[in-house]
Formats: C-alpha cells, sequence, structure tokens
C-alpha cells in the first residue's frame, strides 16, 4: 500500500458518497411538494351534452381544489375511441383514471391493465363488473325515475281518474344497467295504479331519433295518455313530438334529467312537460375526482356512493325558477 494515496482515496470516496445522496435526495424530491409531485388524473365523459358537460367542470373543480392536473377527454360514445384512451393514459403514467364506462362487461379489460399498472380507477355515472373501481358515484338510478313515477302518479289521480295509457322511451342498447334501473322505478310507482297500461317500450335517447320515435308511438296509439322518457335526450323528443302532433294538453311527458331546455319546457304554458328528476352532474364529477386523490392518498373513501334525484314539477314554478338560476350559474362557469 502507497501511504500518500490514502487522502486522495479517501476524498474520492467522499465526493461519490455526495453525489449519490444528491442524487437520491434528488430523486425522492419529485415525489414531494415539487411541481413533479401534482396526481394526473384522467378525466372521460363519453357524450358532449349538458349533463357531461357539467359533470366535467365538477371535475375541473376538484382538480383545482386538490391540486391535481386534469387530462380531459371524450370518448364519443365509442367503445374502441374509450380503449384508446385508457391505453393512451396508461402508456402516460397517470396516477388515476376517472370514468363513465360504456359497458359493465366490455370495458373492464382495458380499465383491468390500468389497475394492475397502479393506476387507481373511479367510475362514475355507469360502472363495471367485478372489483376493479375503488369507488363508484353515480346519482341513485332508480330513484330518478321512482321520483318521476310518483309525480306520475299524482297526475293520474287528479287529471285521469286512476287510468293512463303509458309508452316509454329508453335507452337500454346504450347503457342496459342505468336505463333499466330508471325505468324500473318508474313502472314500480304506475303500476301500483290497476288503471295503469304500459302500451309501449322503445329506446330513443337522442333528441332527433326521439322525435320520431315519439311521433310513430301517439300516431300508433291516438288514445296515449303519458310519454315517460328516460333521459334528457328522450325528454326533449317526446315534448316536441307531443307538440308537433297537436296532442298538447291530450298527452303528457314525464322525463328524466335536467338542461336549460327542459326547464323552459316545465314553465312553458303549453302544459306538456309535467315533471323531471335530474341528476347532479356537479356534485357527481367533484366527487369523483375528490374521491380519486383520497384513494391516491391512501385515505378512506365510499365504495359506492349514490345522489338523490331532484325532482322538478310543473305546479311548482317556483321551485323550478330557483333551480334554473342555480343551473345557469353553474353553466356560466363550466364555460367560463
Amino acid at each position: 500500500m502507497n501511504p500518500g494515496r490514502t487522502p486522495f482515496r479517501a476524498a474520492l470516496v467522499f465526493v461519490i458518497l455526495i453525489l449519490v445522496l444528491v442524487v437520491f435526495f434528488g430523486c425522492r424530491s419529485n415525489t414531494g411538494e415539487g411541481s413533479d409531485s401534482r396526481y394526473k388524473i384522467a378525466g372521460m365523459v363519453f357524450q358532449e351534452d349538458q349533463f357531461f358537460r357539467l359533470v366535467r367542470y365538477g371535475m375541473i373543480q376538484a382538480a383545482a381544489a386538490y391540486d391535481a392536473e386534469l387530462l380531459q377527454a371524450n370518448s364519443l360514445g365509442k367503445p374502441d375511441k374509450e380503449i384508446q384512451l385508457v391505453n393512451t393514459y396508461i402508456a402516460r403514467g397517470v396516477d388515476a383514471i376517472v370514468i363513465s364506462p360504456l359497458s359493465a362487461t366490455a370495458s373492464v379489460t382495458a380499465l383491468k391493465r390500468a389497475h394492475d399498472r397502479g393506476i387507481v380507477v373511479v367510475t362514475y355515472n355507469s360502472t363495471i363488473e367485478g372489483d376493479i373501481p375503488t369507488s363508484f358515484v353515480e346519482s341513485d338510478q332508480r330513484d330518478l325515475g321512482a321520483k318521476t313515477g310518483q309525480a306520475a302518479v299524482r297526475y293520474i289521480q287528479k287529471k285521469l281518474s286512476g287510468k293512463a295509457k303509458i309508452a316509454i322511451l329508453a335507452f337500454k342498447s346504450n347503457l342496459p344497467e342505468q336505463s333499466d334501473a330508471r325505468t324500473g322505478g318508474f313502472k314500480e310507482q304506475v303500476q301500483q295504479l290497476p288503471g295503469v297500461q304500459i302500451v309501449a317500450e322503445q329506446d330513443a335517447w337522442m333528441a332527433e331519433t326521439a322525435v320520431k320515435k315519439a311521433g310513430d308511438i301517439l300516431t300508433a296509439h291516438p288514445d296515449l295518455d303519458i310519454l315517460f322518457a328516460a333521459n334528457e335526450g328522450g325528454t326533449v323528443g317526446s315534448v316536441m313530438a307531443v307538440k308537433n302532433s297537436g296532442r298538447a294538453g291530450k298527452v303528457a311527458v314525464f322525463g328524466t334529467d335536467v338542461s336549460e331546455q327542459l326547464i323552459d319546457f316545465l314553465l312553458f304554458e303549453d302544459n306538456i312537460l309535467q315533471a323531471i328528476t335530474g341528476q347532479q352532474p356537479f356534485e357527481i364529477g367533484f366527487k369523483a375526482v375528490e374521491y380519486a386523490v383520497k384513494s391516491l392518498n391512501q385515505e378512506p373513501v365510499e365504495t359506492k356512493l349514490a345522489l338523490p334525484g331532484v325532482l322538478l314539477s310543473r305546479e311548482d314554478q317556483e321551485g323550478v325558477r330557483a333551480f334554473k338560476k342555480s343551473l345557469l350559474e353553474l353553466i356560466a362557469g363550466s364555460a367560463s
């Protein structure tokens, strides 16, 4: 051994040790309070309507409240697009995916890949089979139909002497579980009256399609008393079909979901739309992202959160106007 080289070697070891510590703690700082520490959350919708716009606004507000980065996307109701987006977010290394899946079964495979990579999955509005989602945030779908059904029962008893022929517009071929829950809740209420008959049930969830389907039903059943639609588009189409047929005041429409247009229909003097039960989309979007962040922080969250529906009835014009004011404030916020 050469004694003269010992100080040099000691210094070299010291320098190497410092470099190792710098690298180690530098890497750790990326998961701390620095700019890279923000959770990346993918917020996915599958339709561009007022419901999903308000859901997205709720997501944006929750992301801001919890200092998370929100990556937004729309699958446009296409299963292949949904899979592509999930795969893209897996590749980008997001921390969580917040999604309203298009199918309880077909959406499982892609989301399982995300889950297996350690990505938190939170579903809202609709969900998938199995225990992949950490949490599921929704409106109580059966409650949406049931509350409208209760309003229809009151109408039938008061205006139609307890007897009514009813047709239903659903969206079973789009989201079967959700559609069945809404229509089931409605039927459960109205069929308590022995004088009620369900004479037709068809799918039509977009307004343009619903106008034609409802028009065909009105033609086929000239003695129809009520049209019930299980979503916003079906409700809009049903109202327009009754108006176009000249049967305003003879056929009443009861519906689901809330929009500015539907609220105006409740306020119109044509007496077509009688009642709707709306969801709370802003709250759904906010809670879904909030639960994603809490799950990432290993905080407890509810496995399932079902928010009650909000009934708006022609009989309560003051309540309808107050709700419209609140809705317009949310819409203005979502557009900013």
